[in-house]
């Protein structure tokens, strides 16, 4: 499928339903040559594609994250760009996929290939979407992902934390839930690093 098939079928195809997000996906997901232009216009601001893209994109490393292994440079470089409130959201699950996958028992790919640096920029481009204004969903995908890349760059936990106590009490509630959450996870990791049981 090239640039402008997938263009068209973005256009034509994804709308806010699941079946046709789902439907596209799974054209993607048979037909791999379209991963990469995929991947361009979910990271192109200036495209009116982008946040469809975004969605299929999820929907596409949901089913097999190595996908996007061969491109994190271009992938984490150009996170930052993106401006839009319904491409920022799935780009933040999976930046949360991406950490999952790396600090997970299992053995992944994704251990050997994701970079120190590559983590630094997901790590930075998180907290710029922590203290910006975005929807909760982008904030809650993000907390999962610092706190799990925070168990390896002990300077994420203590800023994330200074982050959660001091915006929670203006937030929504299923903010404040996932903060709670995710402050509980950080003061039983500090435990378990004391050796504390």
């Amino acid at each position: 499928m090239t640039h402008d098939e997938l263009t068209i079928l973005l256009e034509k195809k994804v709308t806010a339903s699941r079946l046709h997000r789902d439907s596209v996906a799974n054209s993607i997901l048979t037909d791999l040559e379209a991963f990469e232009p995929l991947l361009q216009i979910t990271l192109d601001p200036s495209s009116p594609l982008s946040f469809h893209a975004a969605w299929v994109l999820e929907y596409v490393l949901d089913k097999d994250l190595n996908q996007l292994l061969p491109y994190l440079d271009f992938f984490t470089a150009n996170l930052k760009h993106a401006t839009h409130e319904s491409t920022i959201r799935p780009l933040a699950k999976v930046c949360q996929f991406l950490a999952k996958s790396y600090s997970g028992k299992k053995n992944t790919l994704t251990k050997e290939v994701l970079t120190n640096q590559q983590i630094d920029t997901i790590i930075e481009t998180g907290f710029d979407w922590m203290i910006a204004q975005h929807k909760v969903a982008v904030k809650a995908y993000t907390m999962t992902t610092l706190f799990l890349f925070g168990k390896k760059r002990d300077w994420v936990h203590p800023e994330l934390k200074l982050i959660l106590e001091d915006s929670i009490m203006y937030q929504s509630p299923a903010y404040k839930a996932r903060g709670r959450i995710t402050l509980e996870l950080i003061k039983k990791h500090e435990k378990k690093k004391l050796g504390h049981n």
